[in-house]
């Protein structure tokens, strides 16, 4: 607690206190006798008063006490809720978020202050919060008090060595912890034995996420002996750490013991061919998996043929980008997907060989009803693959997020997306950036759009479709107002592409006002002339508050060769 908390407390002793306990002795001395009179008189009765005497003392003195203790908890309350006030927070007895608070030295002592005042805590965010870079010991000195403590959140934190070993002995007094995160703390790498090594068989630890903690293979080793300790594990992030590949024959061992794993990320873990195998034999264990991420491991490419993903018949969210992905691997998951009925997220982006030899698996995804997420970006579709997709895509009505971004075969061919679009009454999120536009395909997007089929959605991406012309952004901009959900366009030009705005511009700025929901408009590299510069400072005025136009400041006058 800070000083001026200490000092108010140290007033509330006195002020109150006082009053009580003189009228209280006054109210002794006017009934009974003082001591002093005893000489005068041996009354039995005077004598049977001394002890009610000291009786009413002590009862006035514990009244006194009594009260002082509770403004001393009213001053001290005050502090806290000063404290989470001046740090944007409110306070909670159960949780204390003080993610991403920007703390200082100061804040953090008062956050230790504030620990005694929390017995029944539960939930406790400091991640992102620099400052906590070593002083972490104060804080996990005091971790006994909050011992119903369930979810530890300390991402970011920059810890040092001693925070680490600190941290360590802070787990031995949290018995209920349920979760913990120590993500993007690199300090973890190489000492993750001494931090959780004080966990018991049966520990409740549900959720362990460790991403980006600069890991080695001892520590992957670690963690696969861990796994069998847990009383019930369903999520395990260990994304970001490239040297844990080695080690995966163990964590595959320790995921056998984790028959209750919902979410499982591997991603940019240095996984290759021989670790889609490895963890195969884990698969069948792994009945209630519903998340599995191997993206960004560049060498898995050709370690998914003859995969056990079938076996995960629960799973909701399959993501493989950027994973070099061959031909033989695109057959092999051509024959799973229709088995993953539950699938509702898929992400295929970045693998380069879909575009040629994709044409089966995209014809399937119509197997997967439940589907709300498709991300096939830079796949380098060709015309017969993304025909096969726009045919599947007519079986998808859950279809809320589609990104469909750096497949430059969909210029002038979005009209065989045109049932989806116009079926696809749920579409949130539409991304086609890169894709080749003309000015056909930005006609057929606006007959949708005046049609209400895309009624619901929320973020459009048409960045980097240098090839529309001006006819095409008129048409677009004259019906965008009816888009009332969306809240995020993004028309900008590709960095080395500037282009003058044309006459449509004010058909875009008299949209932006009738969009209740819009916050941001991203419009990068195209040029203001000066006829059209005072019109955006005068909507950037009226929706300073609401509606960030990210123009990128560039005007005409910057580029003279373009006039």
């Amino acid at each position: 607690m800070s000083q001026t908390g200490k000092k108010s407390s140290s007033d509330g002793e006195t002020t109150p206190q006082a009053p009580l306990v003189n009228e209280s002795i006054r109210g002794s001395k006017s009934r009974f006798p003082k001591a002093g009179s005893r000489k005068e008189s041996i009354d039995p009765k005077t004598t049977d008063s001394q002890p009610q005497d000291k009786t009413l003392k002590t009862i006035s003195l514990d009244a006194a006490k009594t009260l002082t203790s509770e403004t001393e908890l009213g001053f001290r309350m005050e502090e806290d809720e000063r404290f989470l006030q001046k740090l944007g927070r409110k306070a909670d007895s159960k949780c204390l978020d003080l993610n991403n608070c920007r703390q200082t030295t100061a804040d953090v002592r008062d956050t230790v202050a504030l620990l005694p005042s929390l017995p029944d805590l539960e939930k406790l965010d400091i991640s992102w919060n620099d400052v906590t870079r070593g002083n972490l010991h104060a804080l996990t000195q005091q971790m006994h008090l909050v011992s119903k403590l369930k979810i530890l959140r300390l991402s970011s934190c920059r810890c040092t060595a001693d925070d680490v070993w600190a941290l360590g002995e802070a787990i031995k007094v949290l018995p209920e912890l349920e979760e913990l995160n120590l993500s993007w703390n690199s300090k973890v790498g190489g000492n993750l034995p001494l931090i959780l090594q004080t966990l018991q068989q049966g520990s409740k630890i549900q959720t362990l996420e460790l991403m980006d903690c600069t890991l080695t293979s001892e520590d992957g080793v670690f963690v696969g002996q861990l796994l069998p300790r847990l009383q019930n594990p369903e999520v395990l992030d260990l994304s970001i750490n490239r040297n844990i590949g080695g080690s995966l024959n163990s964590i595959a061992h320790g995921l056998k013991s984790t028959s209750n794993l919902k979410v499982l990320k591997l991603h940019s873990c240095g996984l290759s061919q021989k670790s889609v195998k490895l963890l195969d034999a884990a698969f069948r264990y792994l009945r209630e998996l519903r998340t599995l991420d191997l993206s960004c491991n560049k060498e898995l490419g050709g370690g998914f043929e003859d995969s056990q993903l079938a076996t995960l018949e629960h799973l909701e969210g399959l993501d493989v980008r950027q994973c070099s992905m061959t031909a033989d691997d695109v057959l092999s998951l051509t024959q799973v997907i229709p088995l993953l009925s539950s699938l509702q997220e898929l992400d295929l982006s970045a693998n380069k060989e879909m575009g040629s030899y994709s044409e089966n698996l995209l014809s399937r995804l119509r197997f997967l009803p439940a589907l709300k997420s498709l991300i096939i970006s830079n796949c380098a579709l060709e015309s017969k693959t993304f025909t096969a997709l726009a045919e599947a895509s007519i079986h998808l009505p859950a279809l809320k997020i589609v990104n469909l971004s750096w497949n430059t075969c969909i210029g002038g061919n979005l009209k065989l997306l045109l049932e989806t679009l116009k079926l696809s009454m749920s579409l949130q999120v539409l991304r086609l950036s890169s894709c080749s536009l003309v000015t056909e395909d930005m006609a057929l997007l606006a007959s949708v759009i005046q049609t209400g089929h895309l009624a619901r959605l929320q973020k459009l991406d048409l960045s980097y479709n240098d090839s529309i012309c001006e006819a095409g952004w008129t048409i677009f901009c004259q019906n965008l107002w009816l888009l009332k959900e969306l809240t995020e366009l993004d028309i900008s030009l590709r960095p080395s592409t500037f282009r003058k705005f044309g006459q449509w511009f004010r058909h875009l700025i008299s949209a932006m006002t009738k969009l209740p929901k819009i916050t941001e408009v991203a419009t990068k590299r195209w040029l203001l002339p000066a006829s059209q510069e005072e019109e955006l400072q005068g909507f950037d005025q009226d929706h300073r508050s609401s509606i960030h136009f990210d123009h990128g400041g560039f005007q005409e006058a910057d580029f003279p060769r373009l006039n």
